[in-house]
């Protein structure tokens, strides 16, 4: 951790916030309004960041006959007894309130005729709770809106084109973070760079989700957290060696009536079962198939209801509305993360992450469909407004360390030997990865001999009770430590 003495920038700031995908941008916005002064470090312009293509929505008990207990019930139930139950009472209990900020707010989310909020149905849920907006443009329409906001905002400086490469960390404690534009002190410190599917080489995400934010928390002194588990998107298209491939088509799809065929034109599975288990159906199949793909049938579903993925399919050269579509399981969404509390605080002191590259354990190993989106606004508030309460501290030296990205062999390392089926062998070989989220992966993964929600190991193929509510912790020092969240 040796660098360089402290240079004080002009100026501290109340909140520093890494990342102004919708976690960052709501935290941004929320510490202002509280009086804060907010620096918010944006790699891209406003609004481009992967919350911008997320398709799906936010969940939420709105319906009459649902309750927060009910998608509390649904959220444990889809996580695999490794759920941190207080973070899925605090998701579930406080999404509504969340909804109606966002409408008061003037957030238009799609209404049936009557005016009502169109109510979808997705994998894992038992009642009718995700909100879109503009079908499946959610996080264009959101991320859209926010930017909006914090541009009109009072208290928020944004440093766009500007990217993070280390914190301030003398190890015990953030004092900010250091940029390829200098150095930025805060009182509190932010994490909300986004997730880490991208590491692997067949993703639904934008090139730039590779983890970020844990490699730079973790060389900085905080612990991580459930690495070993990566959510597999059952239906991304399969156009190997183009650009298409691994595109994702909405869950909410599915929710309508579209269906999964196998090479013999017979449906399967049931589309709507958690997302764990449709890519497990769709692996097997495809290994009983010798290789050959799964289909997506689209032929019930008015192309009006999802003009984007319609319009993408087509672009694409596919025919969605006359032959089904080619898909395959990607990676999607990171569990794991950043260890945090219910208020976003890592076991670095000053440090707070919220969002994707966050663990707050409301997850559990498999996420139920649009929790994360929720999860955004739900801790992204919490985070912010918890470090608003941090005491300034001195800043000691500037750390010497900067983030370096992966390579092109790191991608294809782990799909190859920690795709959505993993043996021990092939992770011994991950851990000597010279990207340490590959290596650290590679590591936790090799420790859970088990399948459990998107872990599945061909080598350890039951669910081990012993390790229900068993999280791995990767500490700073590189070892792990087995820790049960209550």
């Amino acid at each position: 951790m040796s660098g360089t003495p402290a240079e004080l920038p002009e100026g501290r700031f109340d909140l520093a916030v890494i990342g102004a995908g919708a976690t960052g941008l709501w935290a941004a916005l929320c510490a202002a309004e509280a009086g804060g002064s907010v620096c918010l470090v944006s790699r891209k312009p406003l609004a481009e960041s992967a919350s911008f293509h997320a398709q799906g929505g936010l969940a939420a008990a709105l319906e009459p006959s649902d309750t927060p207990e009910l998608h509390a019930t649904d959220t444990l139930a889809a996580g695999r007894n490794l759920c941190r139950s207080p973070a899925v009472d605090v998701l579930t209990g406080e999404a509504p309130g969340i909804v109606r900020d966002l409408v008061d707010r003037g957030m238009k989310f799609d209404r049936e005729p009557d005016g009502e909020l169109s109510l979808a149905l997705e994998g894992g849920h038992s009642r009718r709770r995700i909100i879109h907006a503009g079908g499946s443009r959610t996080g264009r329409e959101l991320t859209g809106t926010l930017a909006r906001m914090v541009a009109d905002q009072d208290g928020i400086e944004v440093r766009e084109e500007t990217s993070a490469t280390a914190l301030w960390s003398d190890g015990e404690r953030c004092h900010g973070v250091i940029t390829d534009r200098g150095p930025i002190a805060s009182r509190a410190t932010l994490m909300a760079s986004g997730g880490a599917a991208a590491l692997w080489r067949r993703t639904s995400n934008p090139w730039g989700a590779i983890g970020a934010g844990p490699v730079i928390a973790s060389a900085a002194g905080a612990e991580l957290a459930d690495l070993e588990f990566c959510q597999f998107h059952p239906t991304c298209i399969s156009a190997p060696d183009t650009p298409t491939d691994g595109a994702l088509i909405t869950e909410a799809i599915r929710g309508e009536g579209a269906i999964l065929l196998d090479d013999s034109g017979e449906r399967f599975t049931d589309e709507l079962a958690p997302r764990d288990d449709v890519t497990a159906a769709i692996l097997d199949r495809i290994e009983q198939q010798e290789g050959r793909e799964i289909r997506l049938d689209l032929g019930a579903i008015p192309p009006e209801k999802f003009p984007s993925v319609f319009a993408m399919l087509e672009k694409a050269g596919f025919s969605p509305g006359e032959r089904p579509i080619p898909v395959a399981p990607g990676a999607h969404y990171m569990m794991g993360g950043i260890a945090v509390d219910l208020d976003g605080r890592t076991t670095l002191a000053g440090l707070y992450a919220a969002g994707e590259c966050a663990c707050t354990g409301v997850h559990g190993a498999n996420r139920l469909a649009s929790n994360s989106l929720t999860e955004c606004f739900v801790f992204g508030r919490r985070a912010a407004m918890a470090g608003l309460d941090e005491t300034p501290a001195e800043p000691g030296e500037i750390p010497g360390w900067r983030f370096e990205p992966p390579t092109a062999a790191t991608r294809e390392a782990v799909w190859n030997l920690a795709g959505p089926l993993r043996a021990g062998s092939e992770l011994e070989q991950l851990v000597g990865d010279p990207y340490p989220l590959a290596g650290a992966i590679g590591k936790t993964a090799l420790a859970r001999e088990e399948s459990r929600g998107g872990h599945r190991r061909t080598d350890f193929r039951e669910t081990r009770a012993v390790l229900d509510h068993r999280h791995l912790i990767f500490l700073p020092d590189g070892s792990i430590e087995p820790r049960r969240w209550e």
